[in-house]
């Protein structure tokens, strides 16, 4: 096989090399010449030591289960398996934003969420019953926002917190029987998320998806059927909001 000569490549690809070259940095150059000269909407914005807003929210949610010691005896031969389902909800609130310099922010959004829980119960014999939960909770988030610096009309953000919750109202439907699944009313959860501010000439929109991890065990102390099997029940969510301020 014949050697080839790295002189005759460059001489035969060089000027190539050149234009491609030159055409990425005029890209890079239009690029960067575009956010320095963008008009930027709310230049003054993220100046202000307090702002407001309100929240519209979209969430997906279910239990994460964990079997108890009883699921494994003789007595519990009939339950096949427990498993949740996500179920769709939604949410409205308010936007209460302090700034502590142009990276950091604390944010209060106190809310009511809309929340539907299932439980699906099978059973040896074939036949199936269900656990719906569903819920009105009043929930109080406390996070810490991190922004990036801006460019141009567009602002990238990280978040962290908790959320305390407590049941303002609800209802335990369950499939074919008078017995019920007893739920704990308060409940507490870790927060992260991500989302994007975009600025324009009379709000800023903020786009954001969260996660939310249940720390507390939402199984309610009252005996049923539907207990037996299960020793832990925690909320898991995943939400995106739109946030006017």
């Amino acid at each position: 096989m014949q050697t080839p000569d790295i002189r005759h490549l460059l001489h035969v690809h060089g000027p190539k090399v050149i234009w491609l070259l030159l055409l990425c940095g005029s890209s890079w150059n239009a690029s960067a010449q575009h956010y320095a000269w963008a008009r930027r909407n709310n230049p003054e914005f993220d100046r202000r030591t307090i702002s407001y807003g309100f929240a519209i929210g979209l969430h997906t949610s279910a239990y994460a289960l964990k079997y108890s010691d009883k699921f494994v005896t003789p007595q519990m031969d009939t339950v096949h398996s427990v498993y949740p389902v996500f179920s769709p909800g939604f949410s409205l609130g308010f936007l209460l934003n302090y700034r502590f310099n142009d990276q950091f922010d604390l944010r209060l959004m106190p809310k009511a969420g809309f929340y539907d829980h299932k439980l699906y119960y099978n059973y040896t014999d074939h036949s199936q019953r269900s656990v719906l939960v569903e819920t009105t909770v009043v929930e109080f988030p406390i996070l810490i926002k991190y922004k990036s610096q801006r460019r141009g009309n567009v602002r990238m953000y990280m978040l962290g917190g908790f959320t305390p919750g407590i049941e303002a109202s609800g209802k335990n439907d369950v499939q074919s029987s008078t017995a019920s699944l007893s739920i704990r009313k308060q409940n507490i959860s870790l927060d992260t998320g991500l989302g994007f501010d975009f600025y324009f000439p009379l709000f800023k929109l903020s786009q954001e998806i969260r996660f939310s991890h249940g720390l507390v065990n939402m199984l309610g102390p009252e005996a049923s059927s539907y207990k037996d099997p299960i020793t832990r029940l925690s909320v898991n969510t995943i939400s995106v909001y739109f946030i006017f301020q």
